[in-house]
């Protein structure tokens, strides 16, 4: 099964997670570039991130995938920002048709849970399969590696 891990990181703790399930799939591996980067402040990019999901704001994004339609299942990263996914991985999701694709989510959170991050996922690609989510808080810890095996065990069987 052809895999591909599609991801945006602000902070580095989504990268890592893309990173790993990179290497356990062996698929490849895709970063989210927004054409205008996010500040470098914590508070200054809520607060814009805050006003682009308010407004439904999809940023343009640098990254373009040419062969989307060569992959069965492709990994979604994103931290949790207001409640919901960023707005580059929503950019992503309204950019392709992922119709007929099998969508795992993974999500990076600094206690907010998922929050509405998977039912905005399925509004946004609702003629995909969406698979059962991962859900990290921060960097993962000591056991992310073990803990990322056993969720692609779930959802690759």
């Amino acid at each position: 099964m052809k895999s591909l891990v599609v991801y945006y990181s602000w902070s580095g703790n989504t990268q890592k997670i893309a990173r790993l399930i990179q290497e356990l799939t062996d698929g490849d591996i895709v970063e989210l570039i927004p054409e205008t980067p996010y500040p470098s402040s914590y508070n200054a990019t809520l607060e814009q991130a805050k006003k682009e999901i308010q407004a439904n704001y999809k940023p343009p994004l640098k990254t373009k995938i040419d062969n989307i339609e060569d992959y069965e299942i492709i990994f979604v990263g994103s931290p949790n920002w207001w409640g919901t996914m960023a707005p580059p991985a929503a950019t992503f999701l309204s950019q392709y048709d992922l119709s007929g694709k099998k969508i795992a989510p993974f999500i990076s959170h600094g206690g907010g849970g998922k929050q509405r991050i998977v039912e905005n996922i399925r509004k946004l690609c609702h003629n995909s399969k969406i698979l059962k989510e991962l859900v990290i808080y921060g960097s993962g810890g000591k056991g992310l590696e073990n803990e990322i095996s056993e969720w692609l065990k779930e959802v690759l069987k």
